[in-house]
């Protein structure tokens, strides 16, 4: 427990007091936010010139709160995998946001090049999180899909090369999902980091609770042992998941409206890429589904309104997508689509909290 609130508070305190110094650095060098006319609601041209890249406030901050409260010395794979995942994909992102603000164009890299980069720290991910085994030849990564505890579907059923390029796919899938999912929410201020806090909290206590119920933990009741949680680490995986929120905590504080700084791709990537990360290590990949249902509802109301945009011709179910904006064109002020999304999030969030509980009383 202490370790918990040392990650959390090391990551707060640092976001809260060194994103001002991070924002008159990106100030001085022209890190700032271009927007382009059509592509955002006509309110967001006083945005124009935010620093952006913010994100790599907030992963230094996860990174230095985990380490420190860790003593880097006690550092499980899982948590190096979640690091590993948050600062690959925040990479990416940054070099996205790069050449946003220097070209001074809405598109830094191109669709394809986004989601080559997301492959590659995936795959890396995933051949890291089935190479390291524990003494008991557990591998942080198990290759069954799974919802609350792995499911009875296993991909090495279908046979060694194909079980593992088709595990593979489904990872993928998960992580360039999840990172584009968070990315689409990061349109208002504060909204996407918000958000965050609440889903990157479901996986502190879900993980909290692993580890309290762990099959190999000193602490798991004889009685209940046929409901203990086989996976790998997963205080490790709490503590980072405290790291994390504590890192957002300190950074909403200057995104919130009217935001001083943004995430950027790079914070959102990293953040969805963690979130993938922890929701594969925990053996609950489906439910991210229902813990991050606002990250849904949004990445769906883009496809939606494409696939019908193509289909008859040019005509559009929403005002604008994602549907944030749409909200905005409505009339609603910004700050209250923020809050009322951030209760919409916080709602799926005990949902799916609740699913998890609800699995250990009737398992």
């Amino acid at each position: 427990m202490t370790t918990l609130f040392l990650a959390g508070t090391i990551s707060f305190i640092f976001s809260l007091f060194m994103t001002p110094v991070f924002i008159r650095i990106f100030k001085r060098i022209g890190w700032g936010q271009a927007i382009f006319d059509g592509l955002m609601p006509d309110q967001h041209r006083a945005k124009k010139g935010t620093p952006t890249m913010g994100g790599i406030v907030v992963v230094v901050a996860v990174v230095l709160g985990y380490f420190v409260a860790s003593w880097v010395t006690q550092a499980p794979v899982p948590a190096l995998l979640v690091l590993f995942m948050m600062v690959g994909l925040a990479v990416v992102g940054f070099i996205d946001d790069y050449i946003k603000t220097h070209k001074q164009r809405s598109m830094g890299l191109g669709g394809w090049a986004k989601i080559l980069g997301q492959v590659i720290v995936a795959v890396i991910f995933i051949i890291l999180g089935l190479s390291f085994r524990d003494d008991h030849g557990v591998t942080p990564i198990a290759t069954k899909i799974s919802f609350i505890r792995d499911l009875p579907f296993d991909f090495l059923q279908l046979g060694a090369v194909l079980g593992l390029i088709l595990f593979g796919v489904f990872i993928v899938l998960i992580v360039t999902s999840t990172s584009n999912a968070v990315n689409l929410t990061d349109g208002l201020d504060g909204l996407a980091t918000g958000a965050s806090i609440f889903v990157v909290g479901s996986y502190l206590v879900i993980n909290f609770w692993q580890n309290n119920q762990a099959c190999s933990g000193p602490r798991l009741d004889p009685s209940v042992a046929d409901k203990c949680y086989d996976v790998r680490d997963p205080l490790a995986l709490a503590v980072v998941a405290a790291a994390i929120v504590g890192g957002l905590i300190g950074f909403l504080w200057w995104n919130t409206s009217p935001a001083q700084i943004f995430l950027g791709d790079t914070g959102s990537m990293a953040i969805g890429g963690a979130l993938a990360a922890m929701a594969i290590l925990s053996q609950t990949e489906l439910l991210l589904i229902v813990l991050g249902g606002l990250y849904v509802i949004d990445t769906g109301s883009v496809i939606v309104q494409r696939a019908y945009f193509k289909a008859t011709k040019g005509k559009r179910i929403f005002l604008m997508s994602p549907i944030h904006h749409h909200f905005e064109l409505k009339g609603w002020a910004e700050v209250t689509v923020v809050v009322r999304f951030w209760l919409v999030s916080a709602l799926f969030v005990v949902t799916g909290v609740a699913l998890f509980y609800a699995e250990w009383l009737a398992h």
